[in-house]
């Protein structure tokens, strides 16, 4: 896919620390001279946010359930230029779905298969010591064939608990990369949905600062960056995804944030102009926009203030009645009638469609959702299929509207948040990752 050398940092199962020790790892080789390019396997569209706050360049998701051959490769060719590539996994290293999707099942260990990127194992040993070797090689023996770099040992309880830990790697004839010393001060906070927004973080320059200067104390830079590698063939000239119009106003705030890198860039990159406003300021779309797009994000926290912002309402309208309005997930929330918050309050959305939520009852919806369009979505015709990622906390009570599309999950099936069509307003509560690929 890229013959720019690069690495995975995954792990056996969340909560390990590979995200303290990814952005660690971003700003100490950035801070060595090197041009590091980060990528996300998997669907997560909060930790890209924290890869650019550490790196400098803008991160990417790589998902083979979700994306084809053809957009993997260019996704992969926006690392042109830069001297290492350094992919964040998802989940543990193997974690995927049942069923196969556009390329694959969807796990890291793919990712950095399909990539040619050795894989950095960050290994929890707390509460262990020549075990962790056992674990960690039935992660290397599992597929024999995917690059395996070596492994960090993560929460090391004193000098002897490494000792014995070096061992048990040294005997499994695992490399250790880097032993890190267990400190609670390093945990990036956290909500309901994971991480909070980089932009929420009351300090991030200082805490990646901080995870640099840690993982310069006590890992092998050298090491990493002489286990990377690539995958011959060069790079792709694939397009990224089309714009759905010439002009996009796009919502961007602490309420609105959650937009795939790669479907930016490529609106970008085919001379679409991206006009970003903040309903949270009472902000209107711009007039000349062709387009209105509401991402996700957080909305239920900032209800009160999106049901008073009388101007981004106002502007909403105006532009509903002759040009498309889209809303992923919060946006989609927000274009409807009601918002039930935690505490049973509701608050009056812009009322573009039906839909009435509330978090008063959390119900918990994750995963991969395949959609067959009824109706048309800016920039998809009815029919088309794609694909996207849902994740959330909110319960439906009305959704009286049109149905926009089909849904599915990853197994095929069907979800009852099939999205809304009122006149040129849709919504859907699945993030858009990208159309199916037809060859």
């Amino acid at each position: 896919m890229t013959d720019i050398p690069g690495l995975l940092v995954s792990a056996p199962a969340s909560g390990t620390g590979k995200t303290t020790v990814m952005l660690g790892l971003l700003r100490a080789l950035a801070e060595d001279g090197m041009v590091v390019q980060p990528f996300k396997s998997g669907p997560d569209y909060i930790d890209p946010a924290f890869h650019r706050a550490a790196s400098g360049r803008a991160s990417f998701n790589i998902d083979t359930w979700a994306m084809g051959g053809q957009l993997l490769g260019a996704i992969a060719a926006r690392a042109t230029g830069a001297d290492i590539c350094i992919a964040e996994g998802s989940m543990g290293l193997y974690d995927g779905v049942a069923t196969r999707g556009q390329s694959g099942f969807g796990s890291s260990a793919e990712t950095a298969a399909r990539m040619g990127w050795p894989v950095i194992l960050v290994v929890d040993v707390s509460g262990q010591a020549q075990s962790a070797a056992a674990a960690a090689l039935g992660f290397q023996a599992y597929n024999p064939d995917l690059p395996f770099a070596g492994v960090i040992l993560n929460r090391v309880a004193s000098p002897r608990h490494e000792r014995l830990a070096r061992l048990g790697m040294e005997k499994a004839g695992l490399t250790v990369l880097g032993a890190l010393p267990r400190r609670g001060d390093l945990a990036l906070p956290e909500r309901h949905l994971g991480l909070i927004q980089a932009v929420e973080h009351p300090d991030l320059e200082a805490a990646i600062a901080g995870y640099a200067a840690f993982l310069r104390g006590h890992v092998d830079l050298a090491a990493i960056r002489g286990a990377a590698r690539g995958a011959p063939g060069g790079q792709s000239t694939a397009p990224l995804p089309k714009p759905p119009a010439q002009r996009i106003a796009l919502a961007q705030d602490a309420a609105f944030s959650f937009t795939y890198p790669h479907l930016v860039e490529g609106w970008r990159a085919a001379g679409a102009e991206v006009l970003p406003f903040s309903p949270l300021a009472d902000e209107a779309p711009d007039r000349d926009a062709d387009l209105v797009w509401l991402p996700g994000g957080y909305p239920e926290l900032h209800a009160g203030r999106i049901a008073a912002a009388a101007g981004f309402r106002a502007g909403l309208h105006s532009h509903a009645q002759t040009r498309p309005v889209h809303g992923e997930c919060g946006g989609y929330m927000v274009l409807g009638a009601g918002l039930i918050d935690k505490d049973g309050q509701r608050h009056e959305m812009t009322g573009l469609l039906g839909l009435v939520t509330s978090y008063e009852k959390r119900k918990f919806h994750l995963g991969y959702r395949q959609a067959r369009l009824l109706a048309d979505l800016p920039g998809h015709a009815a029919g088309s299929r794609l694909r996207g990622h849902e994740f959330h906390y909110s319960s439906i009570l009305e959704q009286p509207d049109d149905a926009l599309a089909e849904v599915a999950d990853a197994d095929g099936n069907p979800v009852p948040e099939t999205g809304s069509r009122r006149g040129r307003v849709t919504g859907t509560f699945f993030h858009l990752i990208t159309a199916e690929e037809t060859a």
